[in-house]
């Protein structure tokens, strides 16, 4: 079970020992004794637990029903402690909301990740920026959530060069995308294209900022948002975007034929 760093010498010194405080211990225990007013874990930096602490804990988080916030950022974890954390925590009815950012995350935290996001029935927010998950972390993550009713999925600074894109194995409730300060060039926006365009389409607000976007990969995305009717917000800052590329979406927003035409045109220029 989780000790601190004040049962040094207790009759449970000789079980698993890890230098947390009392305090923390208590928010552990909040969790596992299923405390209605325990309804947020957060954490920063080293958690400095055993693999089989790890595993308990997640299995505590399991099994509770009040916990809807788990914040573990900063170092908390790595690719081997989440592996127990989610040996442990392999479902959640109450979650909605996690932020496992800056913990230097690979593909295989992902894959430790994968029976939980297929399970976690009320899971809508999942924040795991500035984490080193590839593209093949961010496709295994897009598998997985498919049937989840994510609605808000943060992978800024992730190390994303590729991404496929499949409707029919996409999160099917995503409506804000976040990719920002990763290396999206015009083959990634032939594959965001799929998740702009058809009927079905969901997303509303779509974060490119900083990546290597130019004219030809947002003449794809103009064309995709022709017909689209959910995108509301779409952040291209930092690109390589020129003249050619604005004009793509100029077009899409206003009739640029004629000035005439375009103070006719049923739009708001700002």
């Amino acid at each position: 079970m989780y000790s601190s760093s004040s049962s040094e010498g207790s009759e449970d010194n000789d079980e698993s020992f890890c230098s947390i405080s009392t305090a923390e211990v208590y928010e552990f225990h909040n969790i596992k004794e299923n405390d209605p007013d325990t309804t947020m874990l957060s954490w920063s930096g080293d958690m400095n637990m055993t693999d089989e602490e790890s595993e308990e804990l997640g299995r505590d988080i399991a099994n509770n029903t009040h916990l809807k916030n788990v914040h573990l950022i900063g170092g908390a974890l790595n690719d081997h402690k989440i592996s127990f954390f989610f040996r442990g925590l392999q479902r959640s009815a109450s979650i909605t909301t996690m932020h496992l950012y800056e913990n230097g995350l690979s593909v295989a935290a992902v894959q430790s990740m994968v029976p939980f996001l297929q399970s976690a029935d009320n899971l809508r927010v999942l924040v795991l920026a500035n984490n080193n998950i590839k593209s093949e972390g961010f496709n295994m993550l897009l598998r997985a959530l498919r049937d989840s009713p994510i609605e808000i999925l943060n992978c800024d600074n992730c190390g994303i060069e590729a991404i496929e894109i499949d409707n029919n194995y996409s999160p099917k409730h995503l409506t804000t995308l976040r990719l920002s300060d990763n290396r999206i060039n015009v083959d990634v926006c032939r594959g965001l294209a799929k998740l702009l365009q058809g009927r079905n389409a969901t997303l509303s607000t779509l974060w490119l900022q900083n990546n290597r976007i130019d004219d030809d990969g947002a003449g794809i995305l103009a064309d995709a948002l022709r017909n689209n009717t959910s995108l509301t917000i779409l952040f291209l800052k930092d690109n390589l975007i020129a003249i050619e590329g604005a004009k793509s979406f100029l077009q899409l927003v206003n009739d640029v034929s004629s000035i005439k035409a375009t103070l006719q045109s049923n739009h708001t220029l700002t």
